[in-house]
């Protein structure tokens, strides 16, 4: 059954967005994606969660703003439904250091991100199998009085 897989996609990159869509409809079909750019637009998603929550989180380091990916995840990491949500964080910067800092905020995993469409659908097919074939993952539901 396509698009049963919900992802909280933060990345202020708008090109990511489109690229993942497109190389998901063949390398993760089940995936979907709910696209935030920033740390406030991304704060807002959580807050007002309603029902169903996503499978996991795919986490921009660098938004651009004033406040980065790794704000948003210890925003995440307090949130009551939060804290057990898988975060991937996503970043082009390879400094152990972030490395460090994103595991030390509670990160599920630390990926670079891929330059090319098929290294996109490579990545997407390595996500799938694990995320979505190899362990068993929470089904999350958020309601506004969590």
């Amino acid at each position: 059954m396509p698009h049963q897989f919900p992802i909280l996609l933060v990345d202020d990159d708008p090109l990511i967005a489109d690229i993942l869509e497109r190389a998901s409809s063949s390398s993760f079909p089940e995936a979907f994606f709910i696209h935030v750019s920033n740390f406030s637009d991304a704060k807002k998603y959580i807050e007002d969660l309603e029902g169903k929550g996503p499978k996991i989180v795919l986490l921009d380091v660098d938004l651009n703003d004033k406040v980065d990916g790794l704000d948003f995840l210890a925003l995440l990491r307090a949130h009551p439904k939060g804290r057990v949500l898988p975060v991937v964080m996503l970043s082009a910067n390879t400094n152990p250091g972030l490395v460090e800092r994103a595991y030390s905020f509670g990160a599920s995993s630390f990926t670079i991100k891929p330059f090319s469409y098929v290294d996109w659908k490579m990545y997407l097919s390595n996500l799938r199998t694990y995320w979505h074939e190899t362990v068993t993952l929470l089904d999350i539901r958020h309601y506004k009085e969590d």
